[in-house]
């Protein structure tokens, strides 16, 4: 099999697959090109009893789902056997919502998984039919563990090993243990970095296919849903917006600032906002906040779901050696991945007098702070602050391949390379 048509697992596989046995629908939901569809069709494949295959693109199956839903189980069931009916892009059908909701009343067994590309209509127009009645799970490019995957299996043992040891020190059971093959999996940081985890570019080895598979999803993106799906007709504004973004990747979102710059209305830049929010292009990060007279509580920082795409935007594909932003793109790199762990909300922290700290992880009554720095020097002011105020147990800094432990007072810090979490 050739690289190209080379079918890679995703962890998301196991967490669908869990509730193939029950009653409620499943939903699939991401950007365009992170493999929504092959994993709709791995699950598909693994499925034994009876089922159904429909891709929502063609125009005659979606017309007889908003027409006659029923004729869809009527024309795939058969008499007292169970269904998994497999609907993919259900963001394309007129009142989604109202159709799944009629499928599942009148038919208790038939099991429908759907795929969407966006968030923000299956939010508005498919999620309030579906209250009580579906799982919704959202896929992202590959993150670090499934691109490691793709490329070394023995190496994805030992990321593994350090990872399952990163969480069980969050949790204050287990201390980081010294890197191993350093030099390889630096390698292969620097290389995800700068192309990110889409599917069709770790396919593909050849660095000038990689840019061009990105210039084509940032294309596709914008003529897809900016254009056709949205309603967007003037798109200079919001790609405008988008290398503005890519710019400054891991900064306060300041809406009146940068309507200004871009002499764009405050309401249009939200609406654009919201749109590269809901369609897996950004991430928000809300700020920490327990002192309400001196800590902020309004303004997000923003992240890109994927450094790949974030380059391609702004056409900087330079090796990370050579960057001027490998500290945005590793801090953006470690909210990509913090995003992962199940069990601990994600913050940043800053002050009223610019005491900042990246990232806060917190559960209950503990908290955690993480600072990026990509060659882990000196520790700024707004740590210790951190530290002196609230008291953390523990503490990371997370650092490009540097390792080492301390005590800052009671708490206990340790400097890890990106890639252990």
């Amino acid at each position: 099999m050739s690289e190209q048509n080379k079918i890679y697992r995703r962890k998301l596989e196991d967490k669908v697959s869990k509730y193939l046995n029950r009653r409620e629908m499943i939903g699939i939901k991401g950007a365009r090109q992170v493999g929504k569809t092959t994993l709709m069709k791995i699950i598909y494949d693994k499925v034994k009893e009876e089922k159904a295959f429909i891709n929502l693109d063609l125009p005659d199956m979606r017309r007889t789902l908003e027409e006659n839903p029923l004729d869809i189980i009527k024309r795939y069931k058969k008499e007292g056997k169970k269904l998994f009916l497999f609907l993919d892009e259900i963001q394309r059908v007129r009142d989604a919502g109202e159709k799944l909701k009629i499928i599942y009343d009148e038919f208790p067994d038939a099991k429908i998984l759907f795929s969407g590309s966006s968030s923000l209509e299956i939010k508005t127009d498919i999620l309030p039919f579906l209250v009580g009645r579906a799982f919704i799970f959202e896929l992202y490019p590959f993150d670090f563990e499934e691109f490691l995957s793709t490329r070394d299996k023995g190496l994805t043992k030992v990321f593994l090993d350090r990872k399952r040891i990163f969480e069980k020190t969050l949790d204050g059971n287990d201390e980081p243990q010294p890197p191993s093959f350093q030099e390889e999996f630096l390698s292969m940081l620097k290389e995800y970095l700068v192309f990110g985890g889409y599917p069709e570019v770790i396919k593909t080895s050849d660095e000038e296919t990689k840019k061009m598979i990105l210039s084509n999803i940032a294309s596709l993106y914008m003529e897809k849903d900016v254009t056709n799906f949205f309603g967007i007709r003037d798109t200079s504004k919001f790609e405008d917006l988008l290398r503005f973004l890519s710019f400054r990747a891991g900064s306060l979102l300041a809406v009146s600032s940068i309507a200004e710059t871009l002499k764009a209305s405050f309401k249009k830049v939200e609406e654009y906002l919201d749109i590269l929010n809901h369609t897996y292009i950004i991430h928000f990060l809300r700020p920490f906040h327990s002192n309400l007279v001196t800590e902020l509580r309004k303004t997000p920082k923003f992240y890109f779901l994927d450094t790949g795409l974030r380059n391609s935007i702004i056409n900087n594909f330079v090796p990370l050696d050579n960057r001027t932003d490998a500290g945005t793109l590793l801090e953006n790199f470690t909210l990509r991945e913090l995003l992962n762990l199940n069990n601990y909300k994600i913050n940043y922290w800053r002050t009223t007098g610019k005491a900042e700290i990246d990232f806060i992880l917190s559960r209950e009554d503990k908290v955690i702070p993480i600072e990026v720095k990509l060659t882990g020097g000196k520790l700024g002011r707004g740590f210790h602050s951190f530290l002196n105020i609230y008291k953390p147990e523990t503490a990371f800094v997370v650092t490009l391949n540097e390792f080492d432990m301390k005590n800052i007072n009671s708490c206990r810090v340790y400097k890890i390379p990106a890639y252990y979490i």
